[in-house]
C-alpha cells in the first residue's frame, strides 16, 4: 500500500481547508503548511492589495523548500494553498512527480452562499492566522477560481 505523502488541499475561502489540514494534522498524518497563517504572521490581517500576489509566492516558496526537506526526510505535508487554478494544480502535480512523491487532490466545496456566509462570519470574528476577506474581496475572489476539471483526479470532500 502506497502511503499519501503530499496532500494538497484545493478549494474557494470558506470551504473547510484548514479545518481539515488541522485535523489530519492532529492525528499526525503530516506537517501543516497553510497560507492564509503565514501571510497574517509576516504580513498582517489585511496585507495591500497590491503586495498580497507577491507575498503569496515569497511564502509558498519557503513552505515548499520546507516541505521538500520534509518529504525527503521520510515526512509527508499538507499543502493547505487553496489551489485556485489549473495551472497551480498542474505545477502541484509536476512538483510531487519530480520528488516522486505519492500524492492525494483533495477537493473542498460547500454552497456559495454557505461559502460567502462563513467567510464573512470568520472576518467579523476576526481570529489568530485568518486573513480578513470582506463581501468585495470574496467576490473579487471567487472571480479568480476555477473548478476541476474532469480530467483532474481527486478526492471530494463536502463541507
Amino acid at each position: 500500500m502506497v502511503m499519501t505523502k503530499i496532500y494538497f488541499l484545493h478549494g474557494f475561502c470558506g470551504s473547510g481547508k484548514t479545518t481539515y489540514a488541522k485535523k489530519l494534522e492532529a492525528e499526525g498524518m503530516a506537517v501543516r503548511f497553510s497560507l492564509d497563517e503565514w501571510m497574517v504572521d509576516l504580513y498582517g490581517v489585511n496585507p495591500p492589495a497590491g503586495s498580497y500576489a507577491e507575498y503569496n509566492s515569497r511564502i509558498e516558496a519557503v513552505m515548499l523548500k520546507v516541505a521538500a526537506h520534509i518529504l525527503n526526510q521520510g515526512g509527508s505535508v499538507i499543502l493547505d494553498f487553496g489551489f485556485w487554478t489549473r495551472q497551480e494544480r498542474d505545477e502541484a502535480r509536476a512538483w510531487a512527480e519530480e520528488m516522486q512523491q505519492p500524492y492525494k487532490f483533495l477537493a473542498f466545496d460547500a454552497p456559495e452562499e454557505v461559502l460567502k456566509s462563513r467567510v464573512l462570519t470568520r472576518t467579523s470574528a476576526q481570529k489568530d492566522g485568518e486573513v480578513f476577506i470582506d463581501e468585495n474581496a470574496f467576490n473579487l475572489f471567487k472571480t479568480r477560481f476555477e473548478p476541476l476539471q474532469e480530467d483532474e483526479v481527486c478526492e471530494k470532500i463536502s463541507s
